[in-house]
């Protein structure tokens, strides 16, 4: 009998079959031929999957975070509503994030592997059965011209890397990444100076601040110095990020081999404890840990690279050998991981939307900034597309609509509705990629409060000091929480054309959030409270 599972290295894998796979003699040597079909199972299987759970890893130190004494109340609330996600994600209706990633794949093929038909169009048949058929959101623009894009429909293209080397299997790493986390991945090129330790420490304190909380920590983070390219150096932070690298050597070589920094990793940790950001609302856990690998390089020159994956921590291996098709096994049990009692932050003040719009700046006035707050009411969401045309409509001197005015404005974008419920995941997007607009907006009245994830440009700051804003940060990783239990009701209200980048108009029961930026030039990011 087939084993259900196996252990290779420290992955364990499930076992989906053999169909599809048989092996033929050629002169001396055995090949395992692989059919398309099951190339596309594999596929389809692995990002449904990891559209739904998570390695039991990254649960683990989600835990870890809340046995800890010395996190600080927000670390606490944070880390609870990210395993209360993964316990309703993993029920296989609501994805764990709204925004369900660019489909990534890298590929090894043995030489010993005939794979029947084209093994790019086999992966990109098992991304698009997945999309097409699970609570999932098409994210992916294709350009019709240089200023012209159109949502494809179907979440391709994907990105597919192979690459060839010995033996008779077919491994794969699968990642969903979203758009979030992918903007935080960034390539600097320095000089050997770096290469001194006050030097590089410093640099790093200066450079993973910029990563600020728009893409979801706690992270995972990987930094790569070194590298023969700089494609090279940012193929490698990827491959860390998903801690697919985790076997290297821990020391050089004359060779120049690839190696981890351990010594590094601990200190650049610590780093991040004592930032204060902790896990997005103040704390010390911005991080969950760090990666530092060092590749060689040119000598005339040294790039450096940086990237996260974020609480949506979303990759999954895949293997077809001679013994079956295998992926790799993820928590389908996240609940083990909650605690006996429930953590909650400081006690929350509670909102109601539905009032003038005055009125509910009015009593965001009172609170300091890092203040908990439960909103219950109408929203709009609104996000880039919608805010484009917002623009247009004041250069052509239109008036706004009554929505953008009278409402708070949540930056968001749905996945797909689960059949029976009000709405499908719906967290938080990237504020800054509003920023511009905020004091355009603020100036005509509309736009006062608004709810996103993460830091804003000073101009924003300064705008809702001059125009009585206020910019409340929603908790980012956590869209099938807020999907399932605190949004009641969705409609379409304008822009039914911009698809899942619509203007929605929402009602909400105890949305969790936080004062990121007040009416009095406070902002959490640059003024943080003690913890």
């Amino acid at each position: 009998m087939t084993q259900t599972t196996k252990t290779i290295g420290t992955t364990c894998y499930r076992h989906l079959g053999n169909e599809g796979l048989e092996t033929a003699r050629f002169d001396d040597e055995t090949f395992l031929r692989v059919s398309s079909e099951a190339v596309s199972n594999l596929t389809s299987t692995a990002f449904e999957d990891v559209s739904h759970l998570l390695r039991p890893s990254h649960l683990a130190q989600l835990r870890e975070i809340l046995d800890d004494t010395d996190a600080s109340a927000n670390d606490h609330y944070v880390a609870l509503e990210l395993l209360k996600n993964a316990v309703i994600s993993a029920e296989r209706e609501f994805p764990s994030c709204q925004d369900t990633g660019t489909a990534i794949i890298h590929g090894k093929k043995g030489q010993n592997v005939l794979v029947q038909g084209d093994l790019n169009a086999a992966v990109e048949q098992g991304v698009k059965d997945t999309w097409e058929t699970r609570n999932l959101r098409f994210s992916q623009m294709a350009p019709l011209s240089m200023y012209r894009e159109q949502n494809t429909g179907t979440n391709l293209p994907a990105q597919i890397d192979i690459e060839a080397l010995s033996g008779d299997a077919l491994e794969f790493l699968f990642m969903a990444k979203g758009g979030g986390s992918a903007n935080k991945t960034f390539l600097f090129q320095e000089t050997r100076r770096l290469l001194e330790p006050e030097r590089i420490l410093a640099f790093f304190d200066e450079k993973i601040r910029t990563l600020g909380t728009t893409a979801c920590p706690p992270y995972h983070l990987a930094i790569v110095i070194g590298g023969l390219s700089a494609e090279h150096c940012l193929k490698t932070v990827k491959k860390a990020s998903a801690k697919e690298l985790d076997d290297l050597a821990t020391t050089g070589s004359p060779d120049g081999r690839a190696f981890r920094d351990l010594e590094l990793e601990a200190q650049i940790l610590e780093l991040t404890r004592n930032m204060s950001l902790g896990a997005q609302f103040g704390g010390k856990y911005f991080c969950h840990d760090v990666r530092v690998i060092r590749l060689p390089r040119h000598g005339g020159s040294l790039p450096v690279g940086m990237g996260v994956s974020c609480s949506a921590d979303r990759q999954i291996k895949g293997r077809i050998d001679r013994n079956g098709i295998w992926v790799e096994q993820l928590e389908h049990d996240p609940a083990r991981f909650l605690p006996a009692q429930d953590v909650a932050a400081q006690s929350a003040t509670r909102i109601n939307l539905d009032q003038p719009m005055d009125d509910i700046c009015a009593e965001l006035s009172k609170l300091f900034v890092s203040s908990p707050v439960l909103l219950s009411g109408t929203m709009i969401v609104a996000r880039d597309l919608v805010h484009a045309e917002l623009a247009r409509m004041i250069r052509e001197g239109q008036e706004l609509p009554d929505y953008i005015r009278d409402h708070p404005v949540y930056y968001a974008g749905p996945a797909k509705t689960p059949e029976g419920y009000a709405s499908g995941s719906f967290g938080p997007t990237t504020a800054a990629r509003m920023d511009p607009y905020v004091p355009e907006l603020q100036a005509l009245g509309a736009s006062r409060v608004m709810i996103a994830k993460g830091n804003r440009a000073p101009s924003v700051v300064q705008s809702c000091k001059e125009h009585g804003g206020f910019f409340l940060g929603s908790v980012g990783g956590a869209a099938a929480v807020l999907g399932k239990d605190v949004i009641k009701n969705i409609e379409t209200l304008d822009f039914p054309n911009f698809g899942m980048e619509a203007v929605f108009r929402i009602k909400v029961v105890d949305f969790p959030a936080f004062v990121i930026i007040d009416d009095k030039g406070g902002d959490f990011f640059t003024r943080k409270p003690a913890f």
